[in-house]
């Protein structure tokens, strides 16, 4: 029961960095792609109506670890204390932002908001690598489960490795999701900007693949390969397809050499935190896995459905003048 659980959170992980991994791309590509008012509205309507529900992952991942390994996730989000507050304040902000941006016809006001939609899109892609990376390259946990360190011990070389390959891939993400929403100009520019940015972007992804897993490193490289070359051909939705299975490819592989860790020990691998010794009683993994079983496919079934009820492209001529 416990292995379950740690794949059922792995793929809660997955689901997250997919989703929220475009829709923090959109944000951070907002002045990049958006040229004019008009296309910047473009831009935050291709995620208007899944943002918020994309973050459900999140809740449910980090729920998930509470319930199931309370263990692992007291020593993680004590370690992440400070990423985690400007990562919430991040969120916080964005989702203002989005609401608040166009409550007042001024360019000023509108300028004021969509900074704080680009700075919220970073800080919170940037928070999100440094938590995942830390729960895979592990923090200096003492024998008795306890972080040895400061308030930054989770902040690292390896681990800022870690945040920047989450960025990189939502760049490129967000990139090839806008190439795939919107049609016209915005399309062509955010289909050049995902072929510019992706040599140097993804970098830092493939990095964190070699740290952790050596040579696993290569699929994920021939996977976005093959998207990039999809994307160049004018194949918007394939290339989609394959950047989502190269992050799934990412997370199989991460999360695969953590197991049976879930919080290796810096100092003496002997100390790490377990799948084993961090999990909730049988009987709590057992009626968590009941609410799953029910709760779980209802979500991804409405979820679907609400992607499949915007599915369409949208350009400048979809958005009035005077917004």
């Amino acid at each position: 029961m416990e292995t379950l659980w740690f794949v059922l959170i792995a793929v809660l992980w997955l689901g997250y960095l997919f989703l929220e991994g475009f829709d923090f791309g959109v944000g951070m590509l907002l002045p990049v792609l958006g040229r004019s008012n008009r296309e910047r509205r473009v831009m935050i309507n291709t995620i208007g109506p899944v943002w918020d529900g994309n973050e459900v992952w999140l809740i449910t991942a980090i729920g998930a670890t509470f319930a199931a390994f309370p263990g692992w996730y007291a020593a993680l989000l004590s370690a992440a204390y400070l990423p985690l507050t400007l990562f919430l304040i991040a969120l916080i902000g964005r989702g203002v932002a989005f609401d608040y941006r166009g409550k007042v016809d001024n360019p000023r006001w509108r300028k004021a908001w969509d900074a704080t939609i680009v700075v919220g899109s970073w800080v919170a892609t940037l928070s999100v690598g440094l938590l995942i990376s830390t729960t895979v390259l592990g923090l200096p946990i003492d024998a008795n489960g306890d972080r040895v360190g400061g308030p930054f011990a989770a902040v690292r070389l390896d681990t800022v490795v870690g945040a920047l390959a989450f960025a990189g891939y939502a760049l490129v993400h967000g990139a090839v999701f806008t190439a795939l929403k919107t049609e016209g100009e915005i399309r062509e520019r955010a289909r050049r900007i995902a072929l510019l940015l992706a040599p140097v972007a993804l970098l830092p992804l493939v990095a964190l693949l070699v740290i952790t897993a050596g040579l696993w490193a290569t699929v994920v490289v021939a996977i976005l390969g093959l998207a990039m070359w999809r994307l160049a051909v004018d194949r918007d939705g394939q290339s989609f397809a394959l950047m989502g299975l190269a992050i799934a490819a990412s997370v199989v592989v991460l999360f695969g050499t953590l197991y049976p860790n879930v919080l290796p020990s810096t100092l003496n691998d002997a100390w790490s935190l377990t799948v084993a010794n961090t999990a909730s009683s049988p009987y709590t993994l057992k009626v968590m896995t009941w609410v799953a079983a029910f709760g779980t496919p209802a979500v991804l079934v409405y979820q679907g459905w609400t992607y499949w009820v915007f599915r369409k492209r949208i350009g400048v001529q979809h958005i009035p003048a005077a917004h």
